[in-house]
C-alpha cells in the first residue's frame, strides 16, 4: 500500500486526514523532497523523516483536523542542535519545509423526488464537490431524455459532484446505501411515499440531517402517523420541515431550490467542522436530545 491507497481508504471510510509532503529541503535531511505521510486522528501512514520533524508535523496535522482547517499550510523546521524542539534533537544540519494539505471527507447529499423542485435543487448542488444521490420511484424522472448525461449534456453537463441515479419503485431502499452523514432531503410527488421514506430514514443509523418539503399541516399529519408507528419525540425532532433559509417566500421551484441549497451547504460546512472536532470513540451523552439542524419556525414554502 502506498500513500494514494491510504488516502483512498480513508476517503472510503469517510475519515478526514492531512497529507504531509516534504516540499523543499536545504542541506541534509532524513528524507528527500516528495516524501509523504498521511495523518488522521488516531493513525498515520508513511514517514517524512521521523524524530522531531515528523512528530511536529503530526501534531500540527492533528491540530488542523481538530480545527477543521480547510486551507493547506507550510511548516518549516530547522534540523540543528541549536533549534528549539519539543520531540528531541535532529542535527542533520538542514532545513525542511513541509506542505500540509487537508483531505476532507466528501460530503454526501441525497434527494428523494426529482420533480420540479428536486431537479432545480440537484442542478445547484451538482456544482459542488459532493456525492449527490438522486432517487425517484418514477424511472422516467431520471431518464437520459430528461436529465441528459452528467458531465456531457443536459442540466448536469457541467456537474462537479459525483452523481448517482437511483430509480427505484421502493425509494426508501436507497437509504441503506448512503454514506455515513448523508444529508437527506425528501420531496417526492406522493405524500405516502414521503412518509415511508421519512419513517425509514429515522430507522437508518448514521444519517445526517433529514429535511422534508411541505407545510406544517402536512407534518402534523405525518407526526400522527409516525407516533402511531412507535416513533418517539426524540426521533421526530430529527426531521425538519419546512426546509430552507429564512426570508425567501417565493413558491417558484427555482427559488425554493436556492433556499434549500443554501441551508444544505451550511449543514455540510457544520458537519465538516464537527468531524474535525469529534475525537475517535467520542459519543453524545445519552441524555442529549437530537436537535433539528433546520430553521424551526420558518423556511421556504412548498406545496403541501
Amino acid at each position: 500500500m502506498d500513500w494514494v491507497d491510504a488516502v483512498q481508504r480513508l476517503r472510503a471510510s469517510r475519515t478526514p486526514a492531512v497529507l504531509v509532503t516534504v516540499a523543499m529541503v536545504r542541506g541534509h535531511a532524513p528524507r528527500n523532497g516528495g516524501a509523504k505521510m498521511v495523518v488522521w486522528h488516531d493513525g498515520l501512514f508513511g514517514t517524512v523523516g521521523g524524530g522531531n520533524l515528523e512528530a511536529t508535523a503530526t501534531r500540527r496535522a492533528r491540530e488542523m483536523l481538530a480545527d477543521a482547517t480547510a486551507e493547506p499550510e507550510l511548516l518549516t523546521l530547522a534540523l540543528s542542535d541549536k533549534a528549539v524542539t519539543d520531540y528531541g534533537v535532529q542535527c542533520c544540519g538542514g532545513e525542511v519545509t513541509m506542505l500540509l494539505e487537508p483531505v476532507p471527507v466528501v460530503p454526501a447529499v441525497a434527494i428523494f423526488g426529482i420533480g420540479h423542485v428536486g431537479l432545480e435543487l440537484a442542478r445547484i448542488l451538482s456544482r459542488q464537490p459532493i456525492e449527490l444521490t438522486l432517487v425517484d420511484s418514477r424511472a422516467e424522472m431520471l431518464a437520459p431524455e430528461r436529465i441528459g448525461v452528467p458531465g456531457t449534456s443536459g442540466p448536469f453537463a457541467d456537474a462537479v459532484a459525483t452523481l448517482t441515479m437511483r430509480p427505484s419503485p421502493v425509494p426508501e431502499a436507497a437509504l441503506a446505501d448512503l454514506p455515513a452523514g448523508a444529508q437527506v432531503l425528501v420531496m417526492t410527488h406522493d405524500h405516502v411515499e414521503d412518509l415511508a421514506i421519512i419513517e425509514a430514514a429515522l430507522g437508518t443509523p448514521g444519517l445526517g440531517s433529514i429535511g422534508l418539503i411541505g407545510s406544517r399541516s402536512k407534518w402534523a399529519r405525518f407526526t400522527k402517523e409516525l407516533r402511531a408507528a412507535g416513533l418517539g419525540e426524540d426521533a421526530l425532532a430529527r426531521v425538519s420541515t419546512p426546509i430552507g433559509i429564512d426570508g425567501i417566500r417565493s413558491k417558484e421551484p427555482a427559488a425554493i431550490a436556492v433556499s434549500v441549497a443554501a441551508r444544505v451547504l451550511q449543514l455540510v460546512e457544520e458537519a465538516s467542522a464537527a468531524e474535525g472536532v469529534a475525537k475517535p470513540g467520542s459519543a453524545k451523552p445519552e441524555s442529549a436530545k437530537p436537535e433539528s439542524p433546520w430553521p424551526a419556525a420558518s423556511g421556504s414554502p412548498a406545496p403541501a
